[in-house]
């Protein structure tokens, strides 16, 4: 059913303040609760702090106080929505389970965005990201097996496997490569534009997320570093993601784009939400979100002359962003394009850089010595105390340097001789992914 919020009534924005009560929700029932309902309050908590980073700025340079005014305004309702949002997740949870549904859904969620994608560039910048985020799953999920005691198979619900992607040891990328070409706002489809707020929306928040709790983790020193360390690669994918968005783009197309995209996920929430008391939680912020961009409309033309249509088309929303398991596009993508990284604007094999590539002066600077990597130093305590790493596959990892099970790969992605060829048959130029695209996407 197609849905089209421009069509719908407004409530005015001073009618959807919301009280004490209601802005502290009861949490979600952490033993119980559907992985993807966890994922998508991580999404929508992202998306809301998005929104207030994106309405500060814009008011921080702004000379108009009439229009700073309505950007307060907008800005109290999505405090509010935040607040709401962030205090569904109930406080027995712990830090580290709830970082598992942080990489779920990073990984689940770049799958189903990269699917639907038709830029190749973006579509390279999802992949190359995914693999990373694969992988930090896999380390924090060692870590919590060894240090809790909890099987994180059970926290994923089995949706989404935990095994190795490539290494995070590899993914530590000279500052300069971590930007890509970006869209163009007039020539991009209205997918693409909203899969790019998205993903450097959920990005973000984790990145934030990582930065925040890095010293409040309590267990021990090996989990506070490896917090540290994972903070470090999203940063690298904020850069990469925020680049593709289109710079020439104004600040108030920029603010409508924003309340699209909230309107778009709010709904996509609704219709797949299976918990009926978060169900109208999403119903409530899709009501404020539509106030938000009916006054976006109307900023958009008093301020610049420019109807809606010039944003976003007609206004339907696509297809609704559905989280699902994606486990053969996981290990198809990193079956095709494990041995990748990233140099200047593009993704290329490992094998392509030269001795005196940046990526190689930072890995030397930061990754030695080897063995005190806080991401593989959990990987050895882990094998060292059970005898194998922790791991949830349906079947043998599609590289074979990545199936022991008794010896972390760290040399995957990061050195070219130990890195087989065939792993990186996307990506090499810029346009080289199109030859492998429909096999990836498959």
């Amino acid at each position: 059913m197609s849905f089209n919020p421009f069509l719908e009534k407004p409530v005015p924005i001073e009618e959807t303040f919301l009280n004490w009560n209601k802005l502290y929700p009861a949490p979600y029932c952490r033993e119980t609760v559907d992985p993807y309902t966890k994922c998508r309050v991580i999404l929508m908590n992202g998306t809301e702090f998005e929104a207030q980073w994106f309405s500060r700025n814009f008011s921080r340079h702004c000379s108009d106080n009439e229009l700073r005014r309505q950007l307060a305004m907008v800005r109290r309702v999505e405090q509010q929505q935040q607040k709401r949002i962030s205090c569904l997740k109930p406080k027995e949870e712990t830090i580290l389970e709830h970082t598992i549904s942080y990489e779920q859904l990073a990984v689940d969620l770049t799958c189903v965005l990269a699917k639907q994608e038709t830029d190749c560039n973006v579509i390279n910048a999802l992949n190359l990201a995914l693999l990373e985020d694969f992988d930090h799953l896999y380390r924090y999920s060692n870590l919590l097996h060894l240090e809790y005691g909890i099987y994180p198979e059970k926290l994923v619900g089995r949706y989404t496997e935990i095994t190795p992607g490539r290494p995070t040891i590899s993914e530590h990328r000279y500052p300069k490569d971590s930007i890509f070409p970006p869209i163009q706002n007039q020539g991009a489809s209205l997918q693409t534009k909203l899969n790019v707020n998205i993903i450097t929306a959920a990005e973000q928040q984790t990145m934030n997320y990582y930065m925040n709790v890095a010293n409040l983790y309590q267990v021990s020193d090996i989990g506070r570093r490896i917090y540290q360390e994972i903070g470090m690669i999203e940063e690298e994918h904020v850069s990469q993601y925020e680049s593709l968005m289109d710079p020439r783009a104004t600040w108030l197309e920029s603010l409508l784009l924003h309340e699209y995209t909230e309107c778009y996920l709010y709904y996509s929430c609704m219709m797949t939400e299976c918990d009926p008391s978060i169900r109208r939680i999403w119903e409530d912020c899709l009501t404020q979100e539509i106030s938000h961009l009916h006054m976006a409309k109307e900023l958009l033309w008093k301020y610049e002359q420019k109807e809606y249509q010039q944003v976003v088309g007609e206004g339907t929303l696509p297809e609704i962003l559905a989280l699902r398991p994606n486990i053969q596009y996981v290990r198809k993508v990193l079956e095709t394009t494990a041995g990748n990284t990233q140099k200047k604007e593009c993704v290329v094999p490992i094998g392509t850089l030269g001795k005196d590539d940046p990526f190689y002066l930072y890995q030397s600077k930061v990754n030695l010595p080897q063995d005190s990597v806080p991401t593989h130093e959990i990987i050895d305590r882990h094998i060292r105390c059970c005898g194998c790493d922790y791991r949830y596959e349906t079947a043998p990892s599609p590289i074979p340097s990545l199936r022991s099970r008794t010896c972390d790969n760290i040399a995957l992605g990061r050195i070219a001789e130990q890195t087989p060829a065939f792993t990186s048959a996307c990506g090499t130029t810029e346009n080289a992914c199109r030859c492998n695209l429909t096999a990836v996407r498959d």
